[in-house]
């Protein structure tokens, strides 16, 4: 058969063999480092034929859990448990202590964190920024592009653009390690507090770029996030573009529910 019915509402086989396999995975029944079983004993476990499979294998390494290497197969990948990112990353308090909030994310959950800077420097600012930072199309902003690392694994791109007229006088934020607290606490060092930051996100898959930099399989889901960060006086002094592999992060939130 090539549906099962669930709730009312038809569920393909291969869905149903997605599903399992990837449950096979989160459980430790397939574990990281192990090849996922070849199609042809798929076929025979799961009694279909070998297209239903080769669906179904489309939707497991959308999952990100695995990686098809050429000539072997899939393997699970050997990556560490997602962690929270919540709403409290960008206390005060963490920079004062010292900790970026990536850095202090990391801490508080038992892993170890790497920031690798792939550039820093003047650049045009890019489009879609201009607007968000109230700048003109072309305006030369400062770029910093990291990859972030948990335990050896690449799990997040950050781009941050910032106007030139705020950097110029800040020479740490030209530096890879702009000191403890990052460049938020770089950038309220010299005046600018901060009041708020925004953040808008998307989750959808990832380029083959993309999926290369974080060691994703073509097309696993990822959260492009895009961050603004929001002075007193009401002006953003920082637009960072993100780009998380879905599976690494579980995003926490706190409400107000009164004015």
């Amino acid at each position: 058969m090539g549906t099962a019915v669930g709730g009312g509402r038809a569920v393909p086989r291969y869905v149903q063999i997605a599903d399992d396999i990837v449950q096979q995975i989160r459980a430790g029944v397939l574990k990281p480092g192990e090849m996922v079983p070849s199609e042809s004993e798929l076929v025979e476990r799961y009694g279909v034929a070998g297209g239903t499979i080769r669906k179904a294998m489309v939707e497991v390494r959308a999952s990100g859990l695995v990686e098809t290497r050429h000539g072997k197969g899939s393997i699970v990948k050997d990556r560490p448990p997602v962690r929270h990112r919540s709403s409290d990353r960008f206390r005060r308090s963490h920079r004062q202590g010292g900790k970026a909030a990536y850095l202090a994310e990391s801490a508080q959950s038992g892993a170890t964190a790497k920031v690798s800077v792939l550039y820093i420097g003047p650049m045009e600012v890019p489009e879609g920024v201009a607007g968000r930072l109230g700048v003109e199309p072309g305006t030369q902003v400062l770029a910093r592009r990291r990859l972030y690392f948990r335990n050896g694994t690449p799990v997040e791109t950050a781009s941050s653009y910032l106007p030139w007229d705020v950097v110029k006088d800040i020479p740490e934020l030209f530096a890879e390690n702009p000191g403890g607290g990052g460049i938020y606490a770089r950038i309220e060092d010299h005046g600018h507090e901060f009041a708020e930051f925004v953040e808008t996100l998307q989750a959808r898959s990832a380029t083959k770029a993309e999926a290369s930099e974080l060691a994703l399989s073509p097309g696993a889901p990822v959260v492009h996030l895009v961050r603004e960060a929001l002075t007193i006086e009401g002006r953003v002094v920082e637009v960072c573009d993100t780009l998380m592999a879905a599976d690494q992060f579980v995003f926490s939130y706190r409400i107000p529910a009164t004015d």
